[in-house]
């Protein structure tokens, strides 16, 4: 393996929650398929909507948006 092969897939410190968010939405989508990893980033979405209504769900509400969100993306492209 060479050394510019080892560096293509370091991930930087500061990056390690998205690229991990983003890793587990790959997963989801290549699991369950396109159309049902929209329809569930799409009940994420509208979760997430209806939680952050409330000022206390807003806490839970956020994620769940940005999730939905990110898993519909997934999905479509």
């Amino acid at each position: 393996m060479t050394e510019e092969h080892k560096h293509k897939h370091k991930v930087p410190w500061i990056l390690w929650p998205f690229w991990a968010i983003w890793k587990l939405v790959i997963g989801i989508v290549s699991a369950t398929g396109r159309l049902v990893a929209i329809i569930l980033g799409l009940v994420f979405l509208i979760v997430g909507i209806v939680l952050t209504v409330t000022i206390v769900g807003a806490i839970v509400g956020i994620p769940f948006i940005i999730f939905g969100l990110l898993l519909m993306v997934r999905g479509l492209f």
